[in-house]
């Protein structure tokens, strides 16, 4: 089991943590999409900066976010995003997209 978790730390801040891989991806998608639909916010923050490590499955999850967001009308932002996902973010050539 990896150490990984997602949470609305505030209102509109979805903050993920830990360890983003193919292990922790599907339970992080299933919990963050049930917050992202009961926040009511015009705004919605991912923060990245408690992620110690991830693979693309983390970028794969913040661009499902972001659907989730801008699906119920909200202005999504990353925050926080560590090097090493901005690496593969890069990479996939989704900087621009994630950029935050």
């Amino acid at each position: 089991m990896t150490d990984a978790s997602v949470s609305m730390a505030e209102p509109g801040t979805l903050c993920l943590s830990g360890v983003l891989d193919y292990r922790s991806g599907p339970a992080l998608r299933k919990q963050g999409k049930a917050l992202i639909a009961a926040s009511e916010g015009p705004r919605l923050v991912l923060d990245c900066s408690r992620v110690s490590k991830s693979s693309s499955v983390g970028l794969s999850l913040l661009l499902a976010f972001i659907r989730d967001g801008q699906g119920g009308g909200k202005v999504c932002e990353v925050r926080g995003m560590p090097a090493g996902m901005q690496e593969i973010a890069q990479v996939y050539d989704l900087d621009a997209v994630l950029a935050g």
